[in-house]
């Protein structure tokens, strides 16, 4: 009976509105405390020890320069921001000797460095968002342990967007955990991340969502027309890297190419973006794949071990200023400098980051078990689900899109019910259905899976 109800509430509404969402004072507030002036002095910080090669990890530090000595100083960062908020971070390391391998002549010791903002409510507190960044660099030769090899935008902005985001979120408590992580050995081969998203497997971590930031500096070229400092990509993955071959015989079957975990971050995030950062005119432009051509991220460590997990990118990048030896010739400039960063366009992706972690430690668990009822011929469509672990779920929200459509453009509020039927036809849209907490936080979107 519950279901005729909400039936006839839904052909009422049937033609709703794209979703419209509504800023929580406290994150906006949180937002207003990101600093372009702090991440400014961050990555400067970072280019000033001249190089953060991974495999200069063994040789002794000189004075405050190499790897090692950035590595300390990122800790002491981590600790610093905890001693602000009452101790309330766990800082820890993450040190392994990684063996020879692609990049790696010889074994090298590689160290990741993070600080766990505990959840505060014990039955949420499992659930884990993670915001990461390398702390590593390279110059022109991929082994150079000894040569300048600054890493302004490649990756001392991703580095300064997790430290902003643990200087600002410590301040502030969610009922689930947030990890803010730098790692080193991208420029090898995403070594550093590998191991700590095997790590967290095989501890049974329940990562939920991590938010890779890999040069996210917004280059600012003089004369460069082609950069757009209003935008930040987004990559996610449409399948997940761990499906079986009977999920993707049934994704193909469905046409669920595109909905995969990852790909339900990445719309969350632009959510988020239009959400929080619409009066700053900035947005996140989803990309439906892994990452860039001949390229790779540490989202993609996580997303081998089945975790939901995006890259953050600007807009345009100028390879002039990544990867490249610091020089000038025939009048440009080569080299990857802080002064070809953009801070107040970082802070923008910082805030884009605070805001998403925030979002998601404050809401619901998603609901479990969605499915969609396919038992007989019928136009209607009936979806159901078991309830959102963690007793912060206080309602449930409906989404739908044409398979065509890249983002969720229906939602509807349908009550604290595990059932509910709706006039649209499941062979024309895609349904997801998503948790609700009283102040109307939002949980990522489940898609449902059929059942007959």
């Amino acid at each position: 009976m519950a279901a005729f109800f909400l039936t006839v509430a839904f052909v009422s509404a049937q033609e709703t509105s794209p979703l419209m969402l509504t800023p929580d004072p406290q994150i906006a507030a949180a937002l207003g405390g990101i600093s372009p002036a702090q991440i400014q002095k961050n990555i400067e910080t970072l280019t000033a020890f001249y190089t953060r090669q991974t495999l200069s990890s063994d040789i002794p530090p000189i004075a405050d320069k190499g790897i090692t000595a950035a590595a300390q100083w990122i800790q002491g960062e981590f600790q610093r921001y905890s001693s602000q908020c009452g101790d309330c971070l766990e800082v820890r390391t993450d040190q392994f000797i990684q063996p020879a391998a692609s990049r790696v002549p010889q074994p090298a010791t590689i160290t990741n460095i993070y600080a766990v903002l505990r959840g505060t409510d014990p039955a949420n507190a499992g659930r884990i968002y993670v915001v990461s960044g390398h702390y590593d660099s390279r110059n022109s030769d991929p082994n150079d342990t000894t040569n300048a090899a600054p890493g302004a935008n490649d990756d001392a902005s991703g580095t300064a967007v997790s430290l902003e985001c643990a200087r600002v979120l410590s301040k502030h408590r969610f009922p689930a955990t947030i990890i803010f992580l730098t790692v080193a050995g991208e420029e090898q081969g995403l070594y550093g991340s590998a191991h700590f998203a095997k790590m967290s497997k095989a501890v049974g971590w329940d990562i939920e969502a991590v938010l890779n930031n890999d040069i996210v500096g917004g280059d600012r070229t003089p004369g460069d027309s082609d950069q757009n400092p209003h935008i930040v990509r987004v990559f996610s993955e449409g399948i997940s890297s761990t499906a079986s071959d009977d999920e993707l015989r049934r994704i193909r079957s469905l046409g669920g190419e595109s909905d995969g975990p990852s790909r339900q971050l990445a719309r969350y995030i632009a959510e988020i973006a239009a959400q929080y950062l619409s009066a700053a005119d900035f947005h996140a432009m989803l990309v439906f794949r892994h990452d860039r051509y001949l390229r790779g991220g540490d989202h993609i460590s996580f997303n081998d071990q089945g975790f939901a997990a995006v890259r953050f990118t600007e807009y345009h990048e100028n390879f002039n200023h990544q990867h490249q030896n610091v020089r000038t010739e025939n009048g440009i400039e080569y080299g990857d400098l802080p002064k070809f960063v953009d801070y107040d366009y970082a802070a923008n992706v910082a805030r884009l980051n605070a805001a998403t972690l925030a979002s998601l430690a404050l809401a619901p668990a998603p609901p479990v078990d969605v499915r969609l009822l396919t038992k007989q011929l019928q136009n209607d469509s009936t979806l159901e689900w078991k309830p959102s672990p963690g007793s912060l779920a206080t309602g449930y929200e409906i989404l739908w899109r044409d398979t065509t459509a890249p983002e969720w453009q229906h939602a509807k509020a349908v009550g604290n019910v595990t059932r509910v039927t709706v006039p649209v036809s499941k062979d024309n849209v895609i349904f997801a259905v998503r948790a609700l907490d009283a102040k109307g936080h939002r949980s990522l979107a489940i898609v449902p899976q059929p059942e007959r």
